[in-house]
């Protein structure tokens, strides 16, 4: 068992099965995933949920029609999946969607060692004997929370396929090691989003877990409204926003010709926050844009050039 889980399953088992009351006002971002939830846990006597409240709006700026089309797949519990590069806001439409619709949202960073009973739950140990303690998947099953499995191809097929009972009419998820059955909650929906350009033969969702969702394809936003949300979140001038969003549009033309990926959205956020606190525009730019996303010296010589071009 990974530390994660051993953290996740330690909050909830100091938490009651309670009816689900007032928001907690204890939450300092957005949104909790399992670690965070651990570290904040709901006191004895609150909902197992309370922790996953997004209780602050969080910034989202649509560019067409998918929060209404988001709306509509909740309505009728449609499992939905995300598709976009890294960086472009998916898990941030996750959130916004869980604060708008008003319901708990429990997020789960897959990996390749995650295993089926990371996501559904395991029997542990305690000074009073064997207990069962539900998994992030059985938690949102059970008790209705939005469940968001961020970059789902990253974990293994055969942990992956638990989901399969969830996601059709069934509605279920056979907790097998414990003998029950969970009959999923009327708010409970899953979601699961992945960045299509990494994938390969090897890491690719099958077709049968493919054709039981919905789908919605994200990408960069165009350049004015990117360039709002970058001075929204970051706190800079609209024009330097501009800039930034100019730099990254030069990298992602770059993509397959040496970049395996442009600079995201997210990058361009963190460069220019620390162009808000003070630092140099071309320094900054250097630390969250150039460094992270290339160790190849030709390739930063030319994004160098293209910041310098604008700062």
């Amino acid at each position: 068992m990974n530390t994660l889980t051993r953290r996740l399953y330690a909050a909830r088992a100091q938490q009651a099965a309670a009816p689900l009351g007032a928001t907690t006002g204890r939450m300092p971002t957005a949104a909790t995933t399992p670690a965070t939830a651990a570290a904040t846990a709901a006191p004895a006597g609150e909902h197992p949920l309370a922790a996953y409240r997004v209780t602050r709006e969080p910034y989202w700026r649509a560019v067409g029609d998918e929060v209404a089309l988001y709306e509509a797949a909740y309505s009728v519990r449609m499992p939905m999946m995300l598709k976009g590069p890294t960086g472009c806001g998916k898990t941030r439409f996750v959130e916004y969607m869980a604060w708008k619709l008003g319901k708990p949202l429990i997020t789960v960073a897959c990996h390749e060692d995650m295993t089926a009973s990371d996501l559904v739950g395991r029997f542990l140990l305690d000074a009073n004997g064997t207990r069962w303690q539900d998994g992030p998947l059985a938690l949102a099953a059970r008790y209705g929370a939005i469940c968001y499995l961020d970059e789902v191809v990253e974990a293994r097929q055969d942990t992956t396929v638990v989901i399969h009972p969830l996601t059709d009419k069934r509605r279920m998820l056979p907790l097998e090691k414990k003998g029950e059955v969970i009959e999923a909650h009327p708010d409970f929906q899953l979601v699961i989003s992945f960045n299509p350009g990494y994938q390969s033969l090897m890491k690719d969702l099958k077709q049968s877990t493919k054709q039981r969702f919905g789908a919605l394809d994200f990408d960069y936003p165009e350049h004015e409204v990117e360039a709002e949300i970058v001075a929204h979140e970051s706190g800079v001038d609209l024009e330097t926003a501009k800039k930034l969003v100019h730099i990254a549009e030069r990298s992602r033309n770059l993509k397959g010709h040496g970049l395996d990926e442009g600079l995201s959205t997210r990058m361009l956020i963190h460069a220019a926050s620390l162009i808000a606190q003070g630092v140099a525009p071309l320094a900054a730019c250097r630390v969250a844009l150039v460094r992270p996303i290339t160790d190849d010296a030709d390739m930063r010589d030319a994004l160098d050039a293209a910041v310098t071009t604008y700062f």
